[in-house]
């Protein structure tokens, strides 16, 4: 199937042969359904704590010992999708096909002035019609204006105080200061990136680190990370053949935010935030921020110092089949049922036992944050009936349940919140050694799209999402948080939102 051209095309990128064949198997036969047990809900699955309950979340993240802290912020690709209403309109109105009153680019040039990337000499004075609407966009997106149509969202400006505008990097590095000091006054962060916006994140550090660390007493350790390459999947045509470009090359993708997971494993820090780099405020938001991601830190610890006594007890344990070891082994499943969601199969061997429910503790940990859902865009959390028979907490994207399934409706009218892609995780095992992460990735949860290259229809390949299949087999647990601590910008005209705007 492949020549040596090919075969040198994956020695490049360092992908191996065996992988594709894999990933063209995969297009053949697709991916089983997730097997849904149930919405998780307040009643069962997302646990709400009380003011009392967050207090103490928040103390005991304050006194836990941690081996580092380090907040990753998934940051790679342009902000195209953020302008592809502005690009269709200015694309429209350079056309002279007329737009209706309410389009997204009208929008923009109605309220430019308000936007913290205004500046009168790119944008003019303000005005309105369809002329000044098309001058605003091709100055937003393209050079020689500000040339945001192929910059990374993390270096735009997002938010404007006084005597300073902020990018969304910037407002990560801020809240990073408040929430994920270590007790040397160090702050960590991981950012994934794409290797041709590396000099403009350099460029974006620099220009506030100084003042940064100053201001908030911090030193400031930022470490820019790319998508391996090798994690690229390969694409097919709709007949599930290798897509070939028209210079006869085989076409690889990039393969989702599940790809992360090999930058996530590298990272040293035990405890790490993960936020996606659009989801921040202005900082009069940060304290109902900080709180919230210090609650999920604390039941994240508490959850980790749980399982750590738990699997020593189990270490100390001198004769498996005695009525001390039944019973350890019937408290810690109730415990994995109570707080976890995790019940497992019927397992009269007693040796067997214990290796099944030690294998469920000695698992990395997640806690997830969850709002009410009021409509806006994110993963569900369901409780899932896993291979092993045993049930566990899921997030799942819709295109991994199957809307022909005759329950689909009923399951999806139980479902009250989503996440934000707000997690705090640990990362260390109970003996210290750190976890390899890659071995808890369920490769069955990826899932495929339609997509087009070169004006011809192809299948693409994504890798199971970080915070969905590729934490799969972790513990997990979900907890309420308030929609006040998720504000993205997924499109520009996000921005105007409240969040966003400076207090009149």
């Amino acid at each position: 199937m492949f020549t040596q051209k090919d075969l040198h095309q994956f020695a490049v990128a360092g992908i191996q042969e065996k992988t594709v064949d894999a990933q063209i198997e995969r297009f053949k036969k697709g991916f089983p359904w997730m097997k849904i047990v149930g919405a998780a809900t307040p009643e069962r699955g997302i646990t709400v704590l009380s003011e009392k309950e967050q207090d103490e979340a928040i103390a005991y993240a304050d006194k836990a010992k941690v081996a580092g802290k380090c907040k990753f912020v998934p940051a790679s690709g342009a902000a195209s999708r953020m302008f592809k209403d502005i690009f269709s309109g200015l694309a429209k109105l350079e056309s002279g096909e007329s737009l209706p009153e309410d389009a997204q680019v009208f929008k923009l040039a109605a309220n430019i002035e308000k936007f913290a990337f205004y500046r009168k000499e790119v944008f003019g004075k303000p005005a309105t019609g369809p002329d000044y609407a098309r001058k605003v966009a091709a100055a937003l997106l393209l050079e020689p204006g500000l040339g945001y149509g192929v910059k990374p969202k993390g270096v735009l400006d997002f938010h404007r105080y006084p005597g300073e505008v902020r990018t969304s990097f910037a407002e990560h590095l801020v809240e990073a200061q408040n929430y994920m000091r270590n007790p040397d006054k160090s702050v960590t962060l991981c950012v994934t990136i794409s290797p041709e916006h590396r000099t403009l994140f350099e460029a974006a550090l620099e220009k506030v680190r100084p003042e940064y660390e100053k201001r908030y007493g911090v030193k400031y350790n930022v470490e820019f990370t790319y998508q391996d390459k090798a994690t690229d999947t390969i694409a097919v045509d709709m007949q599930n053949k290798p897509f070939r470009t028209d210079d006869g090359k085989l076409l690889f993708r990039p393969a989702g935010h599940g790809a992360l997971i090999h930058n996530l494993n590298k990272v040293k820090s035990e405890l790490v935030s993960i936020k996606n780099i659009d989801n921040v405020s202005m900082e009069r938001m940060l304290p109902i921020t900080a709180r919230f991601k210090k609650v999920l830190m604390g039941k994240c610890l508490q959850l980790r110092d749980q399982i750590f006594d738990m699997l020593r007890e189990f270490d100390a344990i001198s004769n498996p089949l005695s009525a001390d070891a039944h019973a350890l082994c019937d408290r810690v499943e109730a415990f994995l049922d109570r707080e976890l969601c995790i019940q497992l199969p019927l397992c009269t061997n007693q040796m067997e036992r214990i290796k099944l429910i030690r294998s469920k503790l000695d698992r990395p940990i997640r806690v997830c944050g969850m709002v009410k859902n009021e409509g806006e865009p994110g993963g569900g959390p369901f409780i899932i009936a896993g291979k092993d028979g045993s049930t566990n907490l899921q997030i799942l994207e819709s295109v991994q349940i199957n809307k022909a399934d005759p329950q689909y409706d009923f399951i999806m009218s139980q479902v009250t919140h989503f996440n934000p892609v707000d997690l705090v995780c640990c990362l260390n095992r109970y003996n210290g050694e750190k976890f390899n992460l890659l071995k808890y990735v369920d490769e069955d949860a990826g899932f495929m799209s339609q997509k087009s290259f070169q004006g011809r229809d192809l299948k693409a390949l994504e890798l199971p999402g970080l915070w969905n299949g590729a934490m799969s087999d972790w513990n997990t647990l979900f907890v309420e948080v308030p929609l006040e601590t998720f504000n993205p910008v997924k499109v520009v005209l996000d921005l105007l939102r409240p969040a966003h705007q400076p207090v009149s």
